[in-house]
């Protein structure tokens, strides 16, 4: 059985022979990575409600193409830390200056565009999880962000609360009443 160690070791250099184009195979199925999640803005996002409703747009037309029932998110930038967020991380949602939501992350695609610039591909579950809100900043692009920051979902809050309209929740926290 591999240490963590060597393990953490092996996966930074395969990550610089995945550069270089350098293919292996295997895997290191004995090692446990502690969950990691992204944070991102919903740009041009209003409410929790809003965002189930461009998922489920996406998932109507993946559904009319014959194409697999997931919402991707394409961003620029492709995430280093890849075994980790695919050990049950989720791509959190700041609406309005708040966390709001979550989707799980099942896949990391990198690819090059029609311009030949490096994107990257974030596969989810179609599924928006409201989670209890938190204030957060604006920030560019998607940040790391670790299991112990991330905020509980709503249905963890009580029946009461995750039946609260959103305006109501995001009211009653800004009165730091919730």
């Amino acid at each position: 059985m591999l240490s963590k160690a060597f393990a953490e070791i092996f996966l930074v250099l395969a990550g610089s022979f995945r550069k270089t184009g350098f293919q292996f195979s295997g895997s290191c199925s004995n090692v446990a990575f502690m969950p990691l999640h992204l944070i991102k803005l919903a740009v041009g996002c209003e409410s929790v409600k809003e965002l189930k409703g461009w998922v489920a747009e996406r998932m109507q037309v993946a559904r009319k193409r014959g194409l697999p029932l997931h919402h991707i998110h394409v961003t620029r930038m492709t995430p280093k830390r890849v075994e980790e967020l695919l050990a049950g991380g989720s791509l959190y949602w700041v609406i309005r200056g708040e966390i709001a939501a979550r989707e799980k992350i099942i896949a990391i695609e990198p690819f090059r565009d029609r311009d030949g610039i490096g994107r990257c591909r974030l596969v989810m579950q179609p599924k928006v999880i409201p989670v209890l809100p938190r204030p957060m900043r604006a920030f560019q692009g998607w940040r790391y962000f670790t299991p112990d920051a991330a905020p509980p979902d709503l249905k963890s809050a009580g029946a009461g609360v995750a039946a609260m309209p959103e305006p109501l929740r995001r009211e009653l926290r800004e009165l730091g009443l919730l």
